[in-house]
């Protein structure tokens, strides 16, 4: 076990939305088991809020809801916008900043989360002794630069991200629930949103998806929201980026029933906390919930749940056992998923609602 007081780790976790959220349970684990370690972490500048809420400075131990309740400092990497503007003065300038910062730290290790050749690239800035990574990574060249790779067995990559955060200072870790910041000004909002004194049960679906080929037709999820409104439920239906017409569709099909929802990730934390059941494909919105433990009704269909499903919350799983694994970004939904129907859904939520053990 490492017993250094002040060992200094960074972890490398750019994005997305679900896959910090599968990394938090590992970073979280390491804090509690060792909680005077310095943890920092390098994330793209949309998903800053999962870690660290508008206007924290550094890691608060005051209070379980904390700002920063988990890395004492964050570490921002536009890498995307780096790579649609690799020329530029200002990505040269911002990039020769990070690099600095990161190697004047003087890490005890990196811990590389997200397998990729441009996180691998970033962790090297910290010209640190041990680089941890996978031994089969997402993207097989990214293995070249670690230092030490570990051969993971598990089958979720939540528990692949135990594997490696075991690994760096021989832990036998296990998957906790993670800790999230709390944003006082987006609290305040979720509480004034939600403020109508009505008792209904409250249902979050999101119809957005990452690519079409697992993403649900909307038309089914307006079938779905027109169901639980049926039922006394609340509906608010959340759009994500590029998502305002799908969230409108649902809206106009339940004749104004299912509310749009329209907020910043902090705003998503805040009411993702008061709903009492989750409906979404395999999205950040689904893990969200996960890493907060709501209730949720998966809908998948080319990803695996096995793989990348609920985790950590009472849950249904709808897949068709006609779907394969297929991450290629088809535009039309698979075949697979389309055997789901709304009916499914139902069921699957009035078990989570109203069973005893939702009691």
């Amino acid at each position: 076990m490492q017993t250094q007081s002040k060992f200094r780790l960074l972890v490398v976790r750019l994005g997305a939305m679900g896959d910090i959220l599968h990394a938090l349970p590992a970073v979280t684990a390491l804090r509690m088991a060792h909680p005077g370690w310095i943890i920092e972490w390098v994330v793209e500048p949309t998903w800053r809020a999962l870690l660290a809420s508008d206007g924290s400075v550094g890691r608060d131990t005051g209070k379980a809801a904390a700002m920063q309740p988990l890395v004492d400092r964050l570490h921002i990497a536009a890498s995307k916008q780096w790579r649609k503007n690799p020329f530029t003065s200002q990505t040269r300038h911002e990039i020769n900043r990070l690099r600095k910062t990161l190697k004047s730290e003087h890490y005890d290790a990196v811990l590389d989360l997200q397998g990729a050749l441009r996180s691998a690239v970033i962790s090297r800035m910290a010209a640190s002794r041990r680089f941890i990574g996978e031994l089969n990574p997402r993207e097989r060249a990214a293995r070249w630069l670690f230092t030490e790779r570990v051969d993971t067995h598990a089958a979720h990559v939540i528990e692949q991200d135990i594997e490696l955060a075991s690994a760096i200072a021989g832990d036998a870790l296990t998957p906790v629930q993670p800790f999230l910041p709390t944003d006082p000004a987006a609290e305040s909002w979720a509480t004034e949103r939600l403020s109508s004194g009505d008792a209904a049960p409250i249902v979050l679906i999101n119809p957005g998806a990452g690519w079409g080929a697992k993403r649900w037709p909307v038309e089914r999820y307006a079938e779905v929201a027109r169901g639980l409104l049926n039922r006394g439920c609340q509906v608010l239906v959340n759009a994500g980026p590029g998502e305002v017409s799908l969230a409108d569709t649902v809206f106009k099909k339940t004749g104004g029933g299912a509310t749009p929802l329209l907020c910043s990730v902090e705003q998503l934390i805040a009411i993702t906390r008061r709903v009492k059941l989750v409906i979404a494909g395999d999205t950040g919105p689904l893990h969200l919930a996960c890493a907060l433990g709501c209730p949720v009704v998966g809908i998948y269909g080319p990803t695996d749940p096995s793989r990348n499903g609920p985790y950590g919350t009472r849950f249904r799983v709808l897949r068709s056992p006609e779907s394969r694994r297929d991450h290629t970004r088809h535009a039309a939904p698979e075949a697979g998923l389309l055997t789901i129907t709304p009916e499914d859904v139902l069921q699957a939520a009035d078990e989570l609602l109203y069973s005893e053990a939702a009691q």
